[in-house]
């Protein structure tokens, strides 16, 4: 497809020149460096993803040349080189290597090729806001004719899903266009007339039922755009979707998101039921596209712009974060695509995953935000114990404060019209939200001071009171005990009995239990046990996998032997068990609800 464009002065080449060693080949062409020595630069970090992760580490060799003749190439630090003065085009040339399997940077093997810009693309300091063209080529060697393009970047002389000329309107643009090269699988549907396209890289099984997955797609992406009143940023949306036996991912960008998931989450042509998998890949679609608007569009002043090259603070990803988290599943639920006590299930298990650690009691949302580039993105052992997550606990903030609005403004208002209002204020016009721009916005909807509200779940470590809201709507929350190692909540499960607890988490090494985590005052830790044992026996009894079997037999007050391998050493620990903690949630529709609450859950879940 060709169009109508603007002379570059910027030109980029890519290509996946040596699949089997994982290396991608990249040249940028500047037609008018700076007459001082043009400097090139990576970035640290790519939006969405809150870590340092120093991109330019994988850039093998680089090499400058100009008018035909070698130019020299000094790097200034870990991420920025500067080439001696030129009077012609100046073109680098350089290799990355790529064996990240994941949705934040770049891989490369003989299957496919995937990237953001972020990782590949050097920019040219003093001229990232000019446009730029992208030549995209396929390897050179064979085996690879089946390879096609998945992309939203614009297309200059080739058509949808070929090798070809794309270009940029700037270098912000050209980082946020991920790219999948590979013999894909396409879904196509439209939503409002907007072509929309999922693509599918890697195996997946023959029983997909891939007809459910567009028509439930659809579905989702129509109910975000009515949600936003129909203003649709892009002209076209992409996901893609790297299909892996174990792993889950996603990042948001401006006409697409990247989107890794286990190929089992995919439903089946004979599961009828919705399955806890799929329903786990559709809240992960939901969540990215709602970013479009949410984080892509409507964005911290931090973000305004980007500055690549360090950290960012901010601290209101609790609602860029939070507040999608809080949609992603909703969505799911006004759209149609699971029921309500489905969408409660889901609901529990959020409020699980911030009861079960401690670490809500010592960070707040605010704090969780700003820190999320250590504390969040570079956990260690000790994380449950130490931090809160700004996308679970943000989700609860976002319900109360949704419930807060409706109740002050007698059920007119909702942190629907909120979100709607930072779109037309802030997301439409391009302009940065400040950190008390949203309770302000809350405080006009609600028609009142809601400062101690939000010094409460924002800059407090208590507790968020849901019961409240949901005894409004004829909801009942229980806590209770996990029922095993792996119940995260939401299966309603009253009448089964929990097992006695370690306080721990743990995975499985060869055939032995591995602690991966110990919590705060459990009898895991007054015991003495650590991150990172292996239990390998309880009162002279093999713990592997039967470990929950075992603890079954014993009451709170029991004395435990237990023998452990701390690295090589064989060590005895005895243990109490303690009464099992009760902060496992569960949800549940009261049958005797009233007319009045059954309404208020109306305008909540299914909004006209």
């Amino acid at each position: 497809m060709s169009i109508d464009t603007p002379p570059y002065s910027i030109h980029y080449q890519i290509i996946p020149s040596h699949p089997k060693a994982h290396i991608f080949t990249v040249q940028v062409t500047v037609d008018d460096p700076a007459y001082q020595g043009q400097k090139f630069s990576l970035p640290a970090w790519i939006p969405g993803s809150y870590m340092i992760r120093d991109f330019a580490k994988n850039i093998i060799q680089i090499h400058a040349q100009s008018n035909g003749k070698d130019i020299a190439i000094k790097q200034l630090d870990k991420q920025t080189w500067l080439c001696e003065p030129c009077h012609h085009a100046l073109t680098i040339s350089y290799d990355v290597y790529a064996w990240d399997l994941s949705v934040r940077s770049a891989h490369l093997d003989t299957q496919h090729a995937f990237f953001n810009g972020s990782s590949v693309f050097l920019a040219v300091e003093g001229q990232t806001h000019k446009s730029c063209d992208v030549l995209i080529l396929p390897p050179d060697s064979g085996g690879y004719d089946n390879w096609k393009v998945a992309t939203t970047m614009p297309r200059m002389d080739c058509e949808q899903y070929e090798f070809g000329l794309y270009h940029c309107a700037d270098y912000e643009e050209l980082i946020d266009h991920p790219v999948e090269i590979s013999d894909f699988m396409v879904l196509d549907f439209s939503v409002e007339t907007i072509p929309h396209h999922i693509v599918f890289n890697g195996r997946l099984h023959p029983d997909t039922d891939f007809s459910r997955i567009k028509k439930d797609l659809q579905k989702i992406c129509q109910q975000h755009i009515s949600f936003f009143q129909y203003h649709i940023p892009f002209k076209e949306y992409l996901f893609i979707h790297l299909t892996v036996g174990e792993g889950y991912g996603g990042l948001e960008h401006r006409s697409s998101s990247a989107l890794l998931s286990s190929r089992n989450d995919l439903p089946s042509r004979y599961q009828a039921k919705m399955t806890d998998a799929y329903q786990t890949f559709l809240g992960l679609c939901s969540h990215e596209y709602f970013h479009s608007w949410n984080v892509k569009r409507i964005k911290p002043t931090a973000f305004t712009p980007y500055h690549l090259e360090q950290e960012n603070y901010t601290t209101l990803l609790w609602a860029f974060e939070g507040i999608t988290s809080y949609y992603d599943d909703l969505a799911l639920v006004r759209s149609g695509c699971i029921n309500d006590e489905e969408y409660l299930s889901l609901f529990a298990k959020t409020i699980t995953r911030v009861y079960r650690h401690n670490g809500r009691t010592k960070q707040t949302l605010q704090q969780s935000s700003f820190n999320a580039w250590t504390t969040f993105y570079q956990q260690n052992e000790n994380a449950p114990n130490a931090i809160v997550s700004y996308y679970a606990k943000g989700a609860l903030a976002a319900f109360a404060l949704d419930m807060t609005i409706r109740n002050y403004s007698n059920h007119t208002r909702s942190l629907d019209d909120l979100m709607q209002i930072l779109w037309q204020r802030y997301g439409e016009p391009g302009i940065g939200v400040m950190d008390s721009d949203i309770e302000l916005i809350a405080e006009e909807l609600a028609n009142t001071s809601l400062h101690e509200f939000f010094n409460y779940i924002l800059r407090s470590t208590q507790d968020i009171d849901l019961h409240q809201f949901f005894s409004q709507m004829g909801i009942t929350q229980h806590f209770r005990p996990a029922i095993n190692n792996q119940d995260r909540g939401g299966e309603q499960s009253l009448q089964k009995a929990a097992i006695q607890q370690l306080c721990v988490d743990w995975g499985m090494r060869v055939k032995n239990t591995q602690i991966t985590h110990i919590f705060d005052y459990g009898s895991a830790q007054q015991a003495g046990l650590a991150s990172g044992d292996e239990i390998i026996a309880i009162n002279g009894l093999r713990a592997d996998n039967n470990i929950d079997t075992l603890l079954s037999r014993y009451q709170p007050g029991d004395m435990l032997t237990l023998h452990i391998f701390r690295r090589d050493e064989l060590l005895e620990k005895s243990l109490i068990l303690q009464l099992p903690q009760e902060n496992v949630c569960d949800l549940y529709l009261q049958e005797n609800a009233t007319t009045e609450q059954q309404q208020y859950r109306q305008h909540w879940l299914h909004p006209e």
